[in-house]
């Protein structure tokens, strides 16, 4: 079978366009989490709060919230000595502190479920889920209940929302 220069062009023609629908991750686009809050400062969140990507993809935060500073921030027992909520072969992260407009961002090559909070308001709810390719459940290894764990009434989105969604924002 001979492929024309036509069908390539008209496949390219298709490609491109689907290429730049929003919310589709693709491996060579960071995928951005805001780091947002209201201007009065009572709530805090990220946005989106849930996203899927592909193994070797970035995720980069940026903090856009002028009133406060925030943390992009693993579940994992290297960070203050939280219980691991991310891939067991995953390396931890921990932005440190981001000032308004600084951003920070990893490169997740593990497939599995990746838990995240900010230090300062992981009790005002700010949590997010980066769910890597497609994982085998329950994609890691502790009981989210474990002490230690997130505060209780922490809502995650559920894996399976983020999979048919692929970006899951906050209501």
């Amino acid at each position: 079978m001979t492929v024309t220069r036509r069908q390539v062009l008209g496949l390219m023609g298709g490609l491109v366009p689907a290429l730049l629908l929003p919310g589709i991750s693709h491996a060579g686009n960071p995928v951005e989490i805001q780091m947002r809050g209201s201007p009065d400062g009572s709530r805090v969140w990220f946005d989106p709060i849930g996203v899927l990507i592909t193994p070797g993809q970035s995720v980069r935060w940026t903090n856009r919230d002028p009133g406060n500073s925030h943390t992009a921030t693993a579940y994992h027992p290297a960070n203050f000595d939280r219980p691991r909520r991310i891939p067991g072969k995953a390396a931890p992260w921990n932005s440190d502190y981001l000032l308004p407009d600084e951003s920070f961002s990893v490169t997740l090559t593990q497939t599995g479920v990746y838990d995240f909070y900010c230090v300062p308001h992981e009790h005002a709810g700010m949590v997010g889920r980066i769910v890597v390719g497609t994982p085998e459940p329950p994609g890691w290894t502790a009981d989210p209940r474990q002490a230690g764990g997130p505060p209780e009434g922490t809502l995650f989105p559920p894996v399976e929302e983020i999979m048919k969604k692929r970006i899951v924002r906050r209501t």
